[in-house]
């Protein structure tokens, strides 16, 4: 019988190199088409190995999935950023490598994220994504997420509209 290891944990330092790799497919998988080629460049590149090695010293929220020991996924929460809307915690980002989506992993990483915030105190949370993510609304949505706002997101020159889901 062969026996694979699905684990979820706080990511540690020597993961950033295996974080910024799932963080750079997973975005292009998801954006390609979306935000403007140049600026999606842009983006991913800020977020090399070492941004991710500096979110995981300064204490950032942030937990890896690992199949067989590889990385696969991430998810980075916390606090809600926007004061305006009335939900104490926020999923800031939840991905996968392209491969390993589709298979019940994105709902056990999310559930543990939620697990941890419920743990700090905070019993409600929301997401935001792109309104063009198809992929993305789908998945929240299925969750049990419910929309409860839109807003513009600039990308270079031009505008994406975005939209926030909250969790109770």
């Amino acid at each position: 019988m062969v026996k694979t290891l699905i684990n979820i944990r706080p990511a540690q330092i020597d993961d950033a190199s295996e974080i910024s790799g799932v963080h750079d497919s997973s975005w292009y998988d998801a954006y390609r088409g979306i935000i403007p080629g140049r600026e999606l460049d842009r983006m991913i590149a800020r977020r090399g190995p070492l941004w991710w090695k500096s979110a995981i010293r300064r204490g950032s929220r942030l937990l890896v999935l690992e199949y067989d020991h590889i990385i696969c996924g991430y998810a980075s929460y916390g606090r809600n950023r926007v004061m305006s809307l009335p939900y104490q915690g926020e999923l800031f980002e939840l991905y996968l490598t392209p491969e390993f989506q589709g298979l019940g992993f994105g709902r056990r990483l999310f559930n543990s994220m939620r697990e941890d915030l419920a743990r700090q105190g905070y019993q409600n949370l929301l997401v935001w994504a792109l309104a063009d993510n198809d992929r993305a609304l789908g998945f929240y949505t299925h969750l049990g997420g419910r929309e409860i706002r839109r807003a513009p997101e600039k990308f270079g020159t031009e505008l994406r509209e975005r939209l926030a889901f909250a969790f109770d």
